[in-house]
């Protein structure tokens, strides 16, 4: 049975959402999406543990073996954004009983739990596949999830928001279905271990540098890398609670990892990083990113879009990591990749209390509420202290990895912008931190939080937590997935 754990992966999730449409009923729903998550993440524990000291795992659908069938691949590359997906898509279904009730039609409420399997299976498929096409086909389905569960929104303008997305996601996904082509007109191939072999001797032809170009354009875009972010802050702000902390914790992150797999796994270092000069072309993108995004979100007054603005500068650092194109570099991306999508789900979900307790994510919404909610705001105090990477946070372990990483490159000025975006990240969380604990809180009594909402937040902020004190099985699996990428084969 365990050797079928790769194709179950997506199997679960595809076959969940149309359940969840014929059941139609909402606590039919929510069980099915539950179920489907606790699963997902059973399996993600046992291909971490089955690939924990580097080794791989390949599946062959139907028997066919690559490079002629479509094959999934589950090694120390991959196992990371797997893990970080099922995590918070159990979150999501442990906060999302009370969220969704209070925010979604109670007759589209089935549609929406249909739409987050789609969304998890659309993530773990990009995750797991070993095939170039089948990377585009999961990013359609994770996509045109996420429009939907954008367009569910509380507001009307939730359905701008996902037009938005709809537009620039479209964009996105033409560039890398033409750079999947143009590599599939070069090599004849679409299994990346065999297209990793058959690039090299290619590496003076210009339709594989327009290749690589489309893709790497068509990944930015929905990973929301600076300049191709302007779909990501209303997208945040506007989607439902629930969503938003799989959306903002994980699905930026899918497609970072998708682009160092096509960047590395597929294209290889040398032409990233010597022959073309994309290498220092992300450095640049990565460091302006990551003082911009932070430069704006001091000037949000809403909290969710301040979140939203944080986490383009905090993809940055990843780009940055990604950019700098050596062992450390890719080592310090995967730490934050996953350490920063723990971080910011779990700050989403406490917005999330914040606009069920007030009906609000202002500033003025959180005025004095560490007071009467100091349980759930001592999770906010640690997740923020997290995005300026202080110490004994899990932001701090992948930074001071990144630090490292630029320190041994010699890259004395990404180090600074990096210490800029830091003191820019203290100056917005100051601003929530100062609103909630030190303002007077309005008149008049306060939902409580469901007891599902506040076990979530307290899940990922332990977790990050945990990974704060002991960070050693997290980094292993980084140092690995760096050393396989740069090797240049899935």
């Amino acid at each position: 049975m365990t050797e079928h754990l790769p194709a179950l992966q997506v199997v679960i999730p595809l076959l969940a959402a149309p359940l969840c449409v014929l059941l139609r009923r909402p606590g039919a729903a929510w069980g099915v999406y539950a179920a489907t998550a606790l699963a997902s993440l059973a399996i993600s524990l046992l291909l971490f543990a089955r690939t924990f000291d580097g080794g791989t795992l390949r599946y062959a659908l139907g028997g066919w073996p690559a490079p002629f069938g479509i094959e999934y691949v589950v090694d120390a590359v991959n196992v990371l954004p797997l893990l970080l997906v099922s995590v918070l898509a159990v979150a999501v279904a442990i906060y999302a009983p009370r969220a969704v009730a209070s925010e979604i039609e109670r007759p589209r409420i089935y549609l929406y739990y249909a739409c987050l399997c789609l969304y998890l299976a659309g993530l773990l498929g990009i995750g797991i596949t070993g095939d170039a096409f089948n990377v585009f086909v999961f990013l359609e389905i994770s996509s045109l999830s996420g429009y939907a569960l954008i367009a569910m929104g509380r507001h009307r303008r939730a359905l701008l928001a996902a037009f938005r997305y709809l537009v620039m996601g479209t964009v996105g996904g033409t560039f890398v279905l033409i750079g999947i082509g143009l590599l599939y007109a070069l090599t004849g191939s679409l299994n990346m271990a065999d297209l990793a072999e058959r690039v090299p001797p290619l590496y003076d032809n210009r339709a594989l540098h327009a290749a690589l170009g489309f893709i790497a354009v068509g990944l930015a875009i929905k990973a929301a890398v600076f300049p191709l972010h302007a779909w990501q802050p209303d997208a945040y702000a506007e989607s439902s609670s629930a969503a938003s902390i799989i959306l903002a914790g994980a699905g930026a992150k899918i497609a970072l990892y998708a682009f160092m797999r096509y960047a590395y796994g597929i294209f290889g270092g040398e032409l990233v990083a010597e022959v073309l000069p994309l290498g220092r072309v992300l450095l640049l993108l990565g460091v302006v990113g990551m003082v911009l995004g932070s430069a704006v979100a001091c000037f949000q007054t809403d909290v969710r879009r301040l979140l939203a603005w944080s986490s383009i500068g905090q993809i940055g650092y990843i780009v940055v990591g990604i950019g700098l194109a050596d062992p450390a570099g890719l080592r310090a991306a995967f730490l934050h990749l996953f350490n920063h999508g723990l971080i910011k789900g779990g700050l989403f979900a406490v917005v999330g209390i914040v606009l069920l307790r007030t009906g609000g994510t202002s500033l003025d919404h959180f005025a004095g509420l560490a007071r009467r909610m100091p349980g759930t705001f001592a999770t906010l105090l640690l997740g923020g202290l997290g995005l300026i990477g202080v110490p004994l946070t899990a932001g701090f372990v992948s930074k001071w990895a990144l630090a490292q990483a630029l320190i041994g490159a010699q890259q004395w000025w990404v180090l600074a912008a990096m210490l800029a975006s830091s003191l820019l990240a203290l100056v917005y969380v100051g601003r929530i931190i100062e609103t909630a604990w030190f303002r007077e809180p309005p008149g008049g009594k306060a939902a409580p939080a469901a007891p599902g909402m506040s076990a979530t937040v307290w899940m990922l902020a332990l977790l990050t937590l945990w990974i704060a004190v002991d960070s050693s099985a997290i980094a292993g699996v980084a140092s690995h997935a760096a050393q396989t990428l740069l090797g240049g084969a899935p």
